[in-house]
């Protein structure tokens, strides 16, 4: 009876403790939303909880003021999503060959990629702009993206995922059955690793779509090219410093597709779970 208390207290705190985590991380969010329904006025009165009734005329404000709202969403979007899958698949390749095959300089050049996963971005930003500047690709998509391909980060957390769920069996046996290398990879093994692609694909979209300052400094050339987090970034101008509600709504707009990329995301590490259980 005592050890039935005692385990029903920590499960008990467990998930007090995370429903509270959960609140600090949303309850922002929320204040966001809710803020992007009301006026300047009502904002100056203080926080509230509930909605108000001005979303539309904070909406005709921010579109009708010069903000290229869905400009920006098409250019953040391909961005994200190019870099994402990209980043994931490639990724992938790698800590699959790093995993699977046993050749020389293997342990070298994940020396590397751990060595690479430890240096701070920062350390390598002036040199990238400098080298994007000399092979003139400064205002465009392209450095944004391709770069993405070399995650150290991602390598390294599916390598640790195929350590522990992927079983070696199931590549002899595609090769067995006549199977190449590549249709192993892309048909087997993705499925299998779906749970791990898609935590990191919601990591690598959401950094991408949030990103400022690289593409601000490779796309100020070019008004045309913003993200969203750059044109939310021009709402402090004096053409919008009075008016708070439009400049929420703007924030508010580029949090609702990082919301909904992460709910269709999630369904991927539940069914991937399930799907890599039956294979094995």
């Amino acid at each position: 009876m005592a050890k039935s208390t005692s385990s029903g207290a920590k499960l008990f705190f467990v998930y007090f403790f995370m429903i509270f985590l959960g609140l600090v991380a949303l309850v922002p969010v929320y204040v966001v939303l809710i803020n992007a329904t009301r006026s300047t006025e009502q904002l100056n009165l203080g926080i509230s909880l509930l909605p108000g009734g001005y979303a539309m005329y904070n909406w005709k404000v921010l579109t009708g003021r010069g903000f290229q709202i869905w400009q920006g969403f098409g250019n953040s979007a391909f961005i994200s999503i190019s870099a994402t899958v990209l980043s994931v698949y490639f990724s992938a390749m790698t800590a699959y060959g790093l995993h699977i095959y046993r050749f020389k300089g293997r342990k070298l050049i994940w020396t590397i990629i751990l060595i690479i996963m430890m240096l701070p971005g920062s350390l390598t930003f002036i040199g990238f702009y400098q080298f994007i500047s000399r092979i003139h690709l400064t205002n465009n998509f392209i450095p944004l993206i391709i770069p993405s391909i070399a995650a150290a980060v991602t390598v390294l957390f599916i390598r640790q995922y195929m350590s522990s769920a992927l079983s070696l069996e199931i590549i002899d046996s595609a090769r067995v059955d006549g199977a190449n290398e590549y249709l192993t990879f892309n048909i087997i093994i993705l499925p299998i690793m779906a749970p791990a692609l898609a935590v990191q694909a919601i990591f690598t979209f959401v950094s991408t779509w949030n990103n400022y300052l690289m593409p601000t400094v490779l796309l100020s050339g070019n008004t045309k090219m913003y993200t969203l987090p750059m044109l939310v970034a021009t709402l402090r101008g004096d053409i919008y410093r009075t008016e708070m509600g439009g400049i929420y709504l703007g924030i508010a707009a580029s949090l609702v597709p990082i919301m909904i990329f992460y709910i269709f995301m999630s369904r991927f590490i539940i069914s991937g779970i399930a799907l890599g259980s039956i294979k094995e």
